[in-house]
């Protein structure tokens, strides 16, 4: 090959600054649109609709409180007060073999003492939830359904759920108690007869 044949070629090999930058944009404007229409897709997918827990599905198992997310998960314990009322002795908040009937510590099955124990007349007491401090472990549920009423139960908290397209806890649910739905009728109340 002469040597105008090899320059030519070269040049032909070469790409301009002009031709590089031009293709890098289109590509970059390809992908960019290619990742937004792929967000749209999941967001239309999944738009009105919210993740919920079935308190007559869930088990209770503590998975809320280390697959969520977020550094606290979203899912909260909440009490329904029409199955309940005001009690001496709560299996929610007592552990099950406590010595004493009284608010230390060691007496109390919640980890973060999320549920406070309020005297209301002799020999009766509010219990509550502090959700700031809930992390939905489930350990009060589980002591409410075994030796209680199951007036306590899990449910997510729209405020602070960020609705992933496929929720980290729903996978990990042994019972499939996540269920979507409707962002406008986002909870399952526990107290109130669901059809099946």
């Amino acid at each position: 090959m002469s040597d105008k044949a090899n320059e030519n070629a070269n040049k032909s090999k070469r790409v301009s600054r002009r031709d590089l930058l031009r293709n890098g944009l289109r590509g970059g404007a390809l992908v960019g649109l290619g990742v937004s229409t792929g967000m749209l897709w999941s967001q239309s997918r999944t738009e009105g609709s919210v993740w919920q827990i079935d308190p007559l599905k869930c088990v209770a198992c503590g998975n809320c409180a280390t697959y969520c997310v977020l550094a606290t998960s979203a899912v909260k314990c909440v009490h329904a007060y029409r199955m309940c009322g005001y009690c001496d002795l709560c299996f929610g908040y007592f552990e099950p073999k406590h010595e004493a009937r009284n608010s230390a510590a060691e007496n109390q099955l919640c980890p973060t003492g999320a549920i406070r124990r309020t005297y209301v007349e002799d020999p009766y007491y509010e219990y509550t939830i502090d959700e700031s401090l809930c992390v939905g472990c489930g350990k009060c549920v589980r002591g409410c359904e075994e030796q209680g009423n199951g007036s306590l139960y899990l449910q997510v908290r729209h405020d602070r759920c960020l609705n992933c397209s496929q929720c980290s806890i729903a996978e990990a649910c042994p019972a499939g108690a996540f269920v979507r739905l409707p962002a406008g009728a986002p909870y399952l109340p526990k107290d109130m007869e669901r059809e099946g």
